[in-house]
């Protein structure tokens, strides 16, 4: 029989701190969210924008990163979504549930749709294409200026109060933590889904879609299956943002708003889940404190928080995350030795 390796003292110690704190991590990031909600004040809208983000930019993780889906098109079914649920509100129900059921199955749909078309192709075909069929969306919503508004917007969204209880204030309380709820909803199955079997064959697929074919595994119907699961989580997110805003622009389906979440999910880290959630609502804060130093340059601060993250910060801000919780148990270590 072969022996088991001994555990040295500092590594179990290791363990142990991962063990007793590790859910201290989890609980973080909802702890901060929650707290904004009381201490934000003015800038209550803001943490909504931010929800809204995290989560588009965690419909573009779950493609990009755990399935390796290049797609740059991602406001497509951001803009759907935020167009259906604004529609369902005007012409037949001001419903805020089933307007976002509705926006998110729209973008669904969508995602089914045109993922069945261009998930034969990879590389830069699939990055084009992606591309080729937001700006055809973003087309169409300009030209078509009965069903949209064109370039005046989607005008005359009412949203009735949240279980028939709840209004959509002013000063966006229900309308924050109504995101949240959402985004807390969302969150939870994409981390089922990508620790599901499921989600581990994506991780391989990513990797070496030939070996994956080669052991049987359908390829093609799972990168799919995820990429339509992305896109109704970016619908629901337009959603939000149309329901919380009570209007649609045009800029809801600007491919800048796809390259914005990009950055984010740079900023945060891929394939971490909380990568995104990080990143956005830091991009969101440093953006609009760059803004109010600088209105014309705040760019500059962004770009040049992109570049330090790409040259030094391997894994973006959760990399900053991981050495704070190794320096953690590497200190509980050395307290139990003592």
């Amino acid at each position: 029989m072969t022996a088991r390796p001994e555990i040295s003292a500092p590594a179990l110690a290791r363990l142990q701190v991962t063990g007793r704190f590790g859910w201290a991590w989890h609980v973080l990031p909802w702890g901060i969210a929650v707290a904004t909600y009381f201490f934000a004040g003015s800038y209550l809208t803001l943490g909504t924008a931010a929800l809204e983000m995290i989560l588009f930019t965690l419909s573009i993780d779950l493609a990009l990163g755990y399935a390796g889906i290049i797609t740059f098109g991602q406001a497509a079914f951001f803009g759907v979504g935020a167009y259906a649920a604004g529609l369902l509100s005007i012409h037949l129900t001001p419903d805020p549930i089933l307007g976002l059921l509705f926006g998110t199955g729209a973008a669904a749909l969508l995602g089914l749709a045109t993922g069945v078309l261009i998930l034969h192709t990879e590389g830069v075909t699939l990055m084009m294409l992606t591309l080729a069929i937001a700006s055809m969306i973003g087309a169409f919503a300009s030209q078509d200026g009965d069903l949209t508004g064109g370039d005046n917007g989607l005008q005359g969204m009412h949203i009735s109060p949240l279980f028939g209880v709840f209004p959509f204030d002013l000063w966006g309380n229900t309308a924050y933590l109504y995101a949240l709820g959402v985004l807390f909803l969302w969150f939870v199955a994409a981390w089922r889904i990508v620790r599901s079997p499921f989600g581990r064959s994506l991780d391989g697929i990513r990797q070496s879609p030939r070996r994956m074919r080669a052991i049987g595994t359908p390829v093609w119907w799972r990168l799919v299956a995820m990429y339509t699961l992305a896109a109704a989580m970016a619908g629901t997110a337009g959603a939000l943002k149309a329901q919380t805003n009570q209007f649609v622009g045009l800029d809801s389906l600007d491919l800048l708003i796809s390259g914005t979440a990009l950055v984010m999910l740079i900023l945060g880290g891929t394939r971490r889940l909380y990568g995104a959630f990080v990143g956005a609502a830091f991009y969101v804060v440093v953006q609009d404190l760059a803004a109010e130093f600088d209105p014309f340059r705040w760019m500059f601060v962004i770009g040049g928080l992109l570049v330090v993250m790409v040259l030094f910060l391997d894994g973006g801000l959760m990399g900053v995350a991981d050495w704070l919780r190794g320096a953690t148990a590497r200190l509980w270590a050395t307290t139990a030795r003592k």
